[in-house]
């Protein structure tokens, strides 16, 4: 008995260098898995139903990306809104009150306009949760996030608006001090994304990363923030169509070759669609077609709301 026992601890033993290595490897490949692979397949998913109308299909493969990331809710394909739509729409389970909690918080920073949405709210209202809980769920949200961060940015994005009396021209030199603010942020909390600043403050300051950093591409900062920000890129804080607002601006004021063609003419990006294509899908961006067919629908939808 003895001899079974000291057999049994051996192979438990055994079991352990095998599971915990396998475990640690597994960890740190979640860890550092690129929010460019996510992107790039939520633009897949987004096109098995925009473009071929598969919608089950869709669900299926939304739901095996979210087990492995933690989803974001572009504003204009809304992959992590669509995939709860569609999995009520068909009866397919998407997590529930817990997937909904979440969801509340991707679309927080919009909520001025989201709490128009009526079907927003029916869709909580059919599992249990009605608009006070919800609203309640949106000021937790807003409490959660970084009062001294909103702070500074509201004073750096009234200061990038500042323009100079004699020459009418935005102040390079208040680019300059809110490229030190930038630096020190991501030195100290990291990227200031939605979830921790928010895009608008209590007194109506609307604060967009994206406007903030096309003035970073104009000053001599620039390339410290093309390579420091590609990683927040990577761990999901900055979306890619910030990140590459700032590199075509970068482009455009200093008449280069377009790499991503969000500022380029047609005919530049005739010439060039598929390099322009190819370094889309490397930052995590859909092809030009595809995203003019989502921004057109956006539009469309948009107005009829209106």
């Amino acid at each position: 008995m003895r001899y079974f026992n000291i057999k049994t601890q051996n192979k438990n033993i055994n079991l352990m260098y095998i599971v915990f290595p396998i475990l640690f490897l597994f960890l740190c490949a979640c860890k550092n898995r690129s929010y460019i692979l996510y992107y790039n397949k939520i633009n897949s998913i987004d096109s098995i139903y925009r473009m071929k109308n598969d919608t089950l299909t869709a669900i299926k493969k939304f739901k095996r990306v979210f087990l492995n990331f933690e989803p974001r809710n572009d504003e204009r394909m809304e992959e992590y809104e669509n995939y709860i739509k569609f999995s009520d729409k068909y009866n397919k389970n998407f997590g529930g009150k817990k997937s909904l909690n979440k969801l509340i918080r991707l679309v927080a920073p919009y909520w001025r306009f989201k709490r128009e949405d009526t079907d927003f709210f029916k869709l909580y209202k059919k599992y249990g949760i009605d608009s006070i809980a919800v609203e309640q769920k949106v000021i937790e949200w807003k409490n959660s996030l970084n009062k001294q961060l909103i702070d500074s940015f509201r004073i750096a994005f009234i200061r990038d608006q500042v323009k100079d009396s004699i020459t009418g021209q935005q102040s390079l030199n208040n680019f300059r001090k809110n490229a030190s603010l930038l630096k020190w942020t991501l030195a100290n909390y990291g990227y200031p994304s939605m979830q921790k600043i928010g895009l608008e403050t209590d007194d109506g300051v609307f604060m967009p990363m994206l406007i903030y950093l096309n003035h970073m591409a104009q000053i001599e900062d620039y390339e410290y923030f093309k390579t420091k920000l590609l990683d927040y890129v990577k761990s999901g804080d900055l979306p890619p169509r910030d990140y590459v607002e700032m590199i075509e601006r970068h482009v455009q004021v200093n008449h280069l070759k377009p790499v991503y063609g969000v500022k380029s003419t047609d005919e530049e990006i005739i010439e060039d669609t598929v390099n322009i294509n190819y370094n889309r899908k490397l930052i995590g961006l859909q092809s030009l077609k595809i995203r003019r067919k989502i921004t057109k629908e956006f539009l469309k939808n948009n107005s009829k709301k209106k």
